[in-house]
């Protein structure tokens, strides 16, 4: 089957995964993950990437980030996987691929899925059992947005910055969003638009993408195979 097209307009939230090849450690210790912070830090400013959340897990990475124009995205994470794979290879004298070919990318509605889409990201140690709560995880965004911590790296989205007038009180609304749960459903569909470039977002929002880009952003219906004509 074919892959869809990338497509990252400018001004759209994008939930990026960057898996290591076949599932293989990107990190093996935490100076790996403070070099790719830093890499990704200066690639989204060169190349125009706002970052709201991130997660770097042992074998892959979750970014939600919104781009100032059509390439910030591409751009950005083919700087950063360049420069990490070369301080990678170098460091453990290795050669080869260290990514799971192209990233997986899927456009975000912001009114609807942005906040969801954001705790799905920082809540990944949780569910992965590394950590009891978000807070005792160390390499992800939830201190940044939930407690204030300084941050050279996170831009507060409009949404976020929607839940209070001051930051304590955004800080304050943010962290009490995660005592709500993330349904089944609403995991699963985050799951699979972003592993398959659709769209997560109301089926309004899909329409709208699906006429600008000129491709599906939806999955296929599932059915009983045709039979084939004898």
């Amino acid at each position: 089957m074919a892959r869809l097209r990338r497509y990252c307009p400018a001004g759209i939230p994008v939930h990026v995964i960057q898996r290591g090849n076949n599932r293989q450690d990107c990190f093996r210790e935490s100076q790996d993950k403070a070099a790719y912070h830093q890499y990704l830090q200066k690639a989204s400013n060169l190349h125009a990437l706002d970052v709201h959340a991130w997660v770097f897990m042992s074998n892959h990475v979750h970014l939600l980030v919104t781009p100032e124009n059509a390439s910030s995205v591409s751009k950005a994470m083919q700087s950063l996987g360049r420069q990490y794979v070369h301080y990678f290879n170098k460091k453990y004298s290795r050669t080869g691929t260290l990514w799971e070919g192209r990233f997986k990318s899927c456009l975000v509605q912001t009114e609807k899925y942005f906040m969801i889409c954001q705790r799905y990201i920082e809540l990944n140690p949780v569910r992965a059992g590394l950590a009891p709560h978000p807070l005792a995880f160390h390499w992800s965004s939830y201190k940044a947005n939930a407690l204030g911590v300084e941050s050279e790296l996170v831009t507060p989205h409009e949404v976020f910055l929607s839940l209070g007038r001051s930051a304590t009180d955004r800080q304050s609304a943010y962290r009490a969003l995660f005592g709500q749960v993330i349904q089944p459903a609403q995991l699963e569909l985050i799951r699979e638009t972003v592993n398959s470039g659709l769209v997560l977002g109301s089926n309004a929002f899909r329409d709208q993408i699906e006429k600008l880009s000129g491709q599906r952003t939806r999955p296929r219906k599932r059915g009983r195979p045709r039979k084939a004509k004898e």
